[in-house]
Formats: C-alpha cells, sequence, structure tokens
C-alpha cells in the first residue's frame, strides 16, 4: 500500500469527520471533502509533464491537498521551502529534479514579496478552474468502494519515491533527499506505537511540510489514523496558536524548541490545558524551556531526534521512558550504533562517536547524487553526521553535529557544548549561537553571537571557564539583534558565521 491509498481508506472510514480546521481559510474541510478536492487536483495535475511536481504553500488545506493530489496522479511532490530565498529555492529544485511546474499560491508571493518564477502555477487560478462536472465526477467516483478507489488511482510499491525533501542547507547546500512510501510508513507506524496516537486526538499542524518533520507528524500521522488538524500557515503567529489549542482543545503539539519557546512567552496558565503529548525536536531542547512547561502548565516537554534522510524520527523519549536531555531510546524498528570518529568500530555503551541508523526509516537516497549517497550509506546503515553517545539503559545523548566540532590547538572542541554552557549564563530571552572563524596560528577561533548587549561579557567569560577549558571560551562575542534562522525554526549556522567573519574583517565587534 502506498500513502495516498491509507488516505483514501482513512477518509472512506471517517467521512463526515473534520480532516483540518484550516486557519488560512476559515474553512473546516471533512475528510470526504478532502477526498473529493484531491481527486479534482489530481485530474488537473495530470495534465502537467514530467515525474514531479514542486510544491511551495504554506502549512494549509491547500498545501495538503496539493500533496494528495499529486500522489493520486501518480507523480511526486517535490516540496520547497519558501521562508527564506524562495525564488532561488525554486530554480535549485527545478534545476536539480529537471522538473518545471511548481504549484504555489498568489497570496504567498505577495505577502514575502517573492519573486515569479517560470513555470508556477498558482492554487488560487487551478481552483478557480473547477467547473460543477469536475465536482460532479469527483463526488460520484467517491462513493466507490474503498477496493475499487484505491485501485482506479495510481497504486504501486511500497519503495517507490513519496516525496523530494531538501536538506535545511544550514550548513551547505541542500540535497534532494528521497524518501519513499515504506520509509513515511515506518515513522507512522513506529510513532503510533510509543505515543498512542487515536483518531479521537486533535494535531496542531505548526509547521511547514517542505521539511519532514512536520510532512510526517503534522501531515501523514494525523491523516492516515483519522484525527483532526488544525492548520496554521505561520508557526510564529504565537497568539493565534494559543487561541486555537483552547477553542479545538488540541491533544497533540509538535514542534521545534523555538515555537515552543514563542507559546511559551505568551501563554497563561490553562492554555495548555488539553495538550496529552507535546514533543519537540529538530534542535536542542534547553533545560530553562522545558522547566518553563513543566512550572507554568505542567507538561512534561518531551525530547525527540531525527533527520531528513530518516524519515524524520529515529529516536523519542515519553512519558512512561524519559530522561530529560536525552533525545530518547529508538523508535521500533531502529537499529542504532556508535562508531569511532577516525576508525569506524563500533563503540561500547557510554562512549562518544559517531550515529549511524539502520532501518526502514532510512531514505531511498540524495537524488542526483550517487557520490554523497554512497558517502553517506553503508550497507543498509546511515551516516546520520552526529556524534552522540548510548548510555546503559540504552537512552541516547546528542553531542551535536560533527560539522559542529572544531579542531583548536590540535583539540577537538564541541560548539554545542560551547552553546550549552554559555545558555546557563544568560538570561532566558537572549538567544546565543556559537560559530568558529579562522584563526591563522590556532585554526579556529570561537565567537558566540548573541540577541543583546546588556549582558555582562568578562563576568560570562569567567563564568564558563568553571565549566570549560580556555580554548573553548568565546574570543568574541557579536550582537546580532536577529539571528539568522531557517523556516523549519533552525539556526541558519552559514548565515551566522558569514555575519561573525564580516564583522571581524570590518572591526565591528562588540569584544570583552
Amino acid at each position: 500500500m502506498q500513502l495516498q491509498q491509507a488516505f483514501i481508506s482513512v477518509a472512506k472510514k471517517y467521512s463526515k469527520k473534520i480532516a483540518i480546521y484550516d486557519q488560512a481559510t476559515g474553512k473546516d474541510i471533512t475528510y470526504d471533502k478532502m477526498l473529493i478536492a484531491s481527486f479534482i487536483l489530481a485530474k488537473k495535475f495530470s495534465i502537467y509533464r514530467g515525474q514531479f511536481i514542486g510544491i511551495m504553500i504554506p502549512t494549509s488545506a491547500g498545501c495538503m491537498l496539493s500533496i494528495l493530489g499529486t500522489l493520486i496522479s501518480g507523480k511526486i511532490p517535490v516540496m520547497i521551502n519558501y521562508s527564506t530565498g524562495a525564488a532561488n529555492n525554486c530554480i535549485y529544485a527545478q534545476e536539480k529534479c529537471s522538473f518545471k511546474t511548481i504549484i504555489t499560491s498568489k497570496k504567498l508571493l505577495e505577502k514575502l514579496k517573492i519573486e515569479f518564477v517560470n513555470g508556477m502555477v498558482f492554487i488560487e487560478d487551478i481552483m478557480a478552474s473547477i467547473t460543477t462536472g469536475d465536482k460532479l465526477k469527483a463526488a460520484l467516483r467517491s462513493k466507490l468502494p474503498t477496493g475499487m478507489l484505491q485501485k482506479s488511482f495510481h497504486h504501486g510499491d511500497e519503495d517507490e519515491t513519496s516525496v523530494i525533501l531538501f536538506t535545511s542547507g544550514s550548513e551547505k547546500d541542500p540535497k534532494a533527499v528521497q524518501l519513499t512510501h515504506k520509509n513515511i510508513f515506518h515513522n507512522i507506524h513506529a510513532c503510533n506505537e510509543v505515543f498512542e496516537f487515536s483518531h479521537e486526538d486533535t494535531f496542531l499542524g505548526n509547521l511547514p511540510l517542505f521539511h519532514v518533520f512536520g510532512l510526517t507528524t503534522n501531515f501523514w500521522i494525523p491523516l492516515t489514523i483519522g484525527s483532526s488538524i488544525v492548520a496554521h500557515a505561520n508557526p510564529l503567529d504565537y497568539k493565534n496558536i494559543i487561541d486555537s489549542i483552547k477553542k479545538y482543545k488540541i491533544t497533540i503539539m509538535i514542534g521545534t524548541p523555538s515555537f515552543f519557546y514563542g507559546y511559551l512567552k505568551r501563554s497563561q496558565s490553562g492554555d495548555f490545558s488539553t495538550i496529552r503529548i507535546a514533543c519537540a525536536g529538530a534542535d536542542k531542547l534547553t533545560d530553562q524551556l522545558r522547566e518553563g512547561y513543566k512550572k507554568n502548565h505542567g507538561i512534561e516537554l518531551l525530547e525527540g531526534y531525527g533527520t531528513t534522510e530518516t524519515s524524520p524520527v529515529i529516536s523519542v523519549n515519553v512519558k512512561e521512558a524519559n530522561k530529560p536531555g536525552s533525545i530518547g531510546k529508538p523508535i521500533p524498528g531502529v537499529q542504532v550504533k556508535i562508531l569511532d570518529r577516525e576508525t569506524d568500530e563500533e563503540l561500547p555503551r557510554g562512549k562518544e562517536g559517531k550515529i549511524v541508523v539502520k532501518g526502514d526509516l532510512v531514505m531511498k537516497g540524495y537524488y542526483g547524487d550517487i557520490e554523497e549517497t554512497t558517502l553517506r550509506i553503508h550497507n543498509g546503515w546511515y551516516d546520520t553526521g552526529d556524534m552522540g553517545v548510548m548510555d546503559e539503559d540504552g537512552f541516547l545523548w546528542h553531542r551535536g553535529r560533527l560539522r559542529r566540532f572544531v579542531k583548536i590547538g590540535g583539540e577537538m572542541v564541541s560548539l554545542v557544548k560551547v552553546e550549552d554552557v554559555l545558555n546557563k549564563f544568560l538570561p532566558d530571552n537572549v538567544i546565543c549561537c556559537v560559530v568558529d572563524v579562522p584563526n591563522p596560528t590556532k585554526g579556529a577561533d570561537i565567537v558566540a553571537a548573541l540577541t543583546t548587549a546588556e549582558v555582562d561579557f568578562k563576568k560570562i567569560k569567567k563564568l564558563m571557564a568553571k565549566e570549560l577549558p580556555a580554548i573553548a571560551i568565546p574570543k568574541d562575542f557579536h550582537v546580532i539583534e536577529d539571528i539568522p534562522m531557517m523556516g523549519t525554526g533552525k539556526v541558519n549556522f552559514r548565515e551566522v558565521e558569514q555575519i561573525c567573519r564580516d564583522y571581524l574583517e570590518n572591526g565591528k565587534k562588540n569584544k570583552s
């Protein structure tokens, strides 16, 4: 079975239930209406040439229906990041995957001032072209028995590609990740097993669907178990999202730490009383944020770990097995090993090394990049590029990206660890990011970017020196009021590093 067939089955079973409370349009859309609309879009999309169709629409019914319509038409959705450099991302995707058509929104282009790119087709124009005849044909077809419907549209092997997603590009140029139906299904089934999601749950749909975290947890999981989704196009719309949690009695809230921080700042006691699972991923969860949710709302904010290439969830804490600070135990069907960074020998528990992963969650490969695929996947084992430790109880502890380790004076220093220590001595509302800049003598210097200058840099250095060696203490502190972020909520390290280098070259810095 493929994902679109699973949706058809669920839509027939829960036909009159609300599938999406779409905050972008104010419309409540039932499963049977979703089914009919996806059939209509599949017909419309079938005229476009090629194997791929780009989709660049914020989290909404329009985006979700476009994904379903693309798969039902027998094509593969290519999800495009609109949060930064949207026009360039469109062209990059078109060239990388050799396709032309991109389904997008006029409102999106106007709101974000995105340039028109050749090949763009507006979802508003497609919707306006739908005739009464189109609606009648799709409605009549939707009445067919489930088995007949599933066979009447594209259906194939689980190993077929279900989506192309691009890595964040926070460290290097984005890669085109091919995830199969089997990959996504693995995460659906495993996450359902550990969290016991139900069709009675209501999910907050706040994450962008161009990111695998959002695609799997905010879209495919709820739509393949018959849950409802409250879709918000902008995850930074904190007040309205908090209002939605109360109004729709949302039970499942999944997001990045930066989004959870925004919700915490603007919420009051009782706002999250209906939440039964709150889980953060895609970035490090701080103790302050975890403690804030516990103190203000009585909620245990859980932490998980994953990558685009693993569909995404690899490990997660659950209420019954939670070690705060860890990234949890591997989910069912996932094998994890820790390898020596230099020799690739498997390390015993308690020893730090590279995290490698095996299971049905691992991608098919990078599209059009056999060399990079073979570098990252060996005998089914995917090299995450992350460093970590597996403890004696089977919990995984993340130590940071291998690329976020820097050699200074012959010693390896974890920039993530430096950030963790720095965070302890900063006010709760201050965001920090630690990067390295070239040093001709030592190889590199560590510098820190903060969102405010209202701190005592000398005092912070002294406090950090109690927990870190001298080579790990930031040499300089730079103030960047708006630290560049990816649309997924992650820090854009490439941009921060470039800003810090520019500051260094121009002599513009806040130096302790």
